[in-house]
């Protein structure tokens, strides 16, 4: 029992103290701006799916300091604009990179 006990406390400090230091291996932010960024880009896909201009699975979305960078396809001109904008109207977004292609 004591053995069990003594194993299950080690693997969760082992656990503890290994987690945080995934989500800042590029050491260029934070985990509080990690969790962040993680928020925004959840955002910003929901609103993708609820949308009826944009198609959520063509385009990709990836946040960094507030900055978006939106990439894939899209089927218009149109397509591309409204992602951008719904991008920019989260709360939290510093800068858009919209990167998207159309696909001809």
């Amino acid at each position: 029992m004591i053995i069990r006990t003594t194993l299950a406390a080690a693997i969760a400090a082992v656990v503890l103290l290994t987690a945080p230091g995934c989500a800042v291996q590029r050491g260029q932010q934070t985990v509080g701006a990690y969790v962040d960024d993680a928020g925004i880009t959840t955002l910003v896909k929901s609103r993708f799916v609820e949308s009826k201009l944009v198609s959520a699975a063509s385009i990709s979305v990836e946040t960094l300091n507030g900055t978006v960078m939106l990439s894939g396809f899209a089927k218009s001109l149109t397509e591309k604009s409204a992602a951008e904008n719904i991008a920019r109207n989260v709360n939290g977004v510093k800068l858009v990179k919209n990167e998207i292609a159309i696909r001809p």
